[in-house]
């Protein structure tokens, strides 16, 4: 278990969070009982050109990475993905299993394919989003398993990668001001165009590879909007920023006068949702 541990509680609790943040982490060996989806073949771009995909097979066979984070969060569990078990061509693209993209997920994103399939339509055309893959340019995965779980299930000598929060607005403010209080940084926080699964772990290692310790506020794409409460966003941070917001915020406003108003509002918004 991660050393910074013992300083969660107490954030959380100033927070107004009853969940624990997710650790992402890559692995050799998955966590017994994680949640995963079913097993599949994951096709390639080379396969694609020659005309060896069974499209309807692939998407026969869809899970959305957030989808099964959502059933983890809610049981507990940790959700656990492979290379045979991804469930989603842009989940295998973002988490680092498969690259370059398939063409037509990038038309899917895009403008769609006239009389075949309508499209997402959240960028204007397919060279926007080859642009966009690569911008965010995902590295290859480092070992067999990308693997989500609750902090407190960290073994010893495991230690995430990223960790991210889910969170209604009053608690995300807090968390965006806190990044900004121990980086001294007042562009610590980045919200881009993406997926939602490149919100926790994608992008931040992308900004991370850059030379930028940053916090990505993510929760935007709205396909994945059904596998968030009503209003929640995620918060999404590099190890090494994690502990610094672990450890420091007890000399952040979080102890003063103003956040105690804004904990009134935490308070309102749980009674509201009958939380």
């Amino acid at each position: 278990m991660p050393e910074i541990l013992p300083e969660l509680p107490g954030l959380l609790e100033v927070l107004g969070l009853e969940e624990e943040p997710l650790g992402i982490y890559y692995a050799s060996e998955a966590p017994a009982e994680a949640l995963t989806p079913k097993a599949a073949v994951l096709p390639t771009a080379a396969q694609e050109a020659r005309g060896e995909v069974d499209w309807e097979e692939v998407f026969s066979n869809f899970a959305c990475i957030m989808g099964v984070i959502w059933r983890a969060r809610k049981s507990g569990k940790a959700a656990c993905f492979d290379r045979d078990h991804v469930g989603c061509l842009g989940g295998a693209f973002y988490l680092g299993f498969l690259k370059p993209q398939l063409e037509t997920i990038i038309h899917y994103v895009s403008t769609g394919i006239p009389g075949v399939m309508e499209g997402e339509h959240y960028l204007a055309s397919p060279e926007a989003m080859r642009r966009f893959l690569a911008l965010v340019d995902p590295r290859p995965a480092p070992a067999r398993f990308c693997i989500f779980k609750p902090l407190s299930q960290f073994a010893p000598g495991e230690t995430p990668e990223t960790v991210s929060f889910f969170a209604r607005p009053e608690s995300i403010s807090g968390l965006h001001f806190l990044a900004s209080f121990v980086t001294d940084d007042p562009e610590a926080v980045a919200a881009p165009f993406g997926a939602d699964c490149s919100y926790v772990l994608t992008w931040p290692l992308t900004y991370l590879a850059r030379g930028q310790l940053k916090a990505v506020l993510g929760g935007w794409d709205p396909s994945a909007r059904k596998f968030h409460k009503p209003d929640e966003l995620s918060f999404s941070v590099p190890w090494e920023l994690f502990t610094r917001m672990a450890t420091r915020w007890r000399e952040s406003f979080l102890t003063k006068h103003t956040w105690a108003t804004v904990q009134k509002k935490i308070a309102l918004s749980r009674r509201a949702w009958k939380e």
